[in-house]
C-alpha cells in the first residue's frame, strides 16, 4: 500500500538518501567501467547512474504509485496524478568519472506548469539543497541554512557559471561570451552544483544550453525558492530545458537576458 501520509518532500529526501547509497560506492573507483550513449561525442554512463535511478524509482513505486516519473536513464513511466517526478542520478558523469565532487543527484516534483519541489544533492560533500513552494535551505556539514540569492545588480560585478566552454553550437558559444565579457569572474565545471551556488548566494548567473527537463527542474524550484530567476534565453519557461539563463535576482537576469535574446 503506498503511504501517503509522507509528505513530498520527506519522499524526496527518502529518494536522495537511497541514491547516495547506491552511487558512493563507486565513487573514485579506479576500475569503474564506463559506457559511451553516443555514436558520436561521449557522453558517459556507469553502473551508479543506472542502480541510482532504481532505488529512486522503488521509493515512489511504494510510496507515489499515482504519480509520473521522468528519468535520464529509464525514460518516461505514465502516471495518473498529474504529477511528475524528475529524476537525474547522477548529473555532471563526466565529472563523476573524473573524481571531482561538483555532480549531485537531481529530484524534482512537477505540475503542468512546472517544478514545484527540487533537490540537489551531493552526496560524497553531503549536501543537500532544497526549495518547495514553502522554503529554501541547504543541509550540510555545518548544519542547517536557510538559502538566499544575492543582489548583485550590474553584469561588471557579476560572477557567471557554464559548465563547457563550448556551451552548445558556435552561436551558443558566442553568445555565452558576450555576457561573460562584460562580467566580473567566469568559471566552468561546474555542472548542477553550479545552480547550487546561485541559490545559495555565492554566484550571479549560470548559462546554459541544450538541456534536458531532467538537468533544470530541479534547480528551477530550488533557485526560485531562494529569490532567484530561471528562464530560457527569450525569458519564457524552461522547465523543458533547452537554452538556460539562472540569475540571483531580476535586474541581472534582465542585463543578461538583453544579450542573449539576440542570438
Amino acid at each position: 500500500m503506498p503511504n501517503t501520509l509522507r509528505s513530498d518532500l520527506e519522499i524526496a529526501e527518502e529518494m536522495a538518501d537511497t541514491a547516495r547509497a547506491a552511487i558512493l560506492p563507486y565513487f573514485r573507483q579506479s576500475n569503474l567501467k564506463t559506457d559511451n550513449k553516443l555514436d558520436s561525442g561521449f557522453d558517459p554512463v556507469t553502473i551508479a547512474d543506472r542502480e541510482a535511478e532504481k532505488a529512486m524509482r522503488a521509493v515512489l513505486a511504494r510510496h507515489r504509485p499515482e504519480d509520473g516519473i521522468l528519468g535520464e536513464e529509464f525514460g518516461q513511466t505514465a502516471g495518473t496524478s498529474g504529477r511528475v517526478w524528475v529524476l537525474d542520478p547522477i548529473d555532471g558523469t563526466r565529472g563523476f568519472i573524473s573524481g571531482t565532487p561538483t555532480w549531485g543527484v537531481l529530484i524534482a516534483l512537477s505540475t503542468e506548469t512546472g517544478p514545484i519541489l527540487g533537490v540537489i544533492d551531493q552526496p560524497y560533500i553531503g549536501e543537500r539543497f532544497i526549495g518547495d513552494t514553502d522554503q529554501a535551505f541547504v543541509q550540510g556539514p555545518a548544519g542547517r541554512a536557510k538559502l538566499g540569492t544575492r543582489d548583485t545588480r550590474s553584469l561588471e560585478q557579476a560572477v557567471i557559471f557554464t559548465t563547457f566552454p563550448e556551451v552548445g553550437s558556435k552561436v551558443e558559444a558566442t553568445a555565452f561570451r558576450a555576457v561573460a565579457r562584460n562580467a566580473k569572474l567566469t568559471r566552468y565545471g561546474m555542472d548542477c552544483y553550479a545552480y547550487a551556488l546561485l541559490a545559495a548566494g555565492q554566484i550571479d548567473l549560470v548559462v546554459e544550453a541544450g538541456l534536458n527537463a531532467y538537468d533544470i527542474q530541479a534547480p528551477i524550484a530550488v533557485i526560485e525558492a531562494a529569490g532567484g530567476i530561471v528562464t530560457d534565453w527569450q525569458g519564457k519557461p524552461a522547465h523543458n530545458g533547452g537554452r538556460v539563463l539562472a540569475a540571483a535576482n531580476a535586474d541581472i537576469h534582465a542585463a543578461a537576458l538583453d544579450i542573449l535574446k539576440q542570438y
